[in-house]
């Protein structure tokens, strides 16, 4: 199983926009062979270790290999290009890691 967690630095507060785009992201769910999970939400910071992480999300996938699907589906694609542009300096502002678990 892994893990994919995106965690955001966002250039602005939350609103329509990466509503709309995590609406997107938990639709593939349904189409995407071996995605079995979307979660989302604010970052709460109650470490208060992680300021600039505004939002975040994660994805659970089967394997490496339901993973690359994901990573080259054109849909997929289309969103994160959209949730690079919400994100404070584009892609600077996006930090991906993939766990085994």
């Amino acid at each position: 199983m892994i893990g994919h967690i995106v965690l955001l630095s966002l250039a602005d507060e939350p609103g329509e926009e990466l509503a709309g785009v995590m609406v997107g992201l938990a639709d593939l769910q349904t189409k995407m062979p071996g995605m079995s999970a979307f979660q989302h939400g604010v970052n709460h910071d109650f470490e208060h270790l992680s300021p600039d992480c505004d939002y975040g999300f994660i994805a659970m996938f089967e394997d490496e290999v339901a993973l690359a699907t994901y990573a080259q589906d054109e849909e997929h694609k289309a969103l994160g290009t959209r949730l690079v542009s919400l994100c404070r300096g584009g892609k600077a502002g996006l930090m991906v890691v993939d766990l085994a678990v």
